[in-house]
């Protein structure tokens, strides 16, 4: 696409922000700062339960996921499974 140089500007100025203003990138009840009591106060003013872990240490989930991670050879090491995704390309340009 050719624009004019004027229109250009014009459409690049859109994203540029007035004098004065500030640009606010995280804020909210998820914004990193209050995370945690934001969330600890909307449980307690929806009165719902504390979250409670997966596994947490000694429990039956627990043990079943370390179960799960040793290694099938030697019975001792951790593993750490890694997904391996097909290389992808990327799709024709239009002529």
């Amino acid at each position: 696409m050719t624009l004019a140089a004027d229109e250009f500007i014009r459409r690049f100025l859109l994203h540029a922000i007035p004098p004065g203003f500030q640009r606010i990138r995280h804020y909210g009840l998820y914004a990193n700062r209050n995370r945690e009591a934001n969330l600890e106060l909307c449980r307690k003013l929806l009165q719902a339960p504390q979250p409670s872990p997966l596994a947490t240490p000694g429990t039956k989930a627990s043990e079943a996921i370390e179960a799960a991670s040793r290694c099938p050879v030697c019975k001792l090491g951790t593993m750490l499974r890694e997904m391996k995704l097909p290389p992808s390309r990327w799709p024709a340009r239009p002529p």
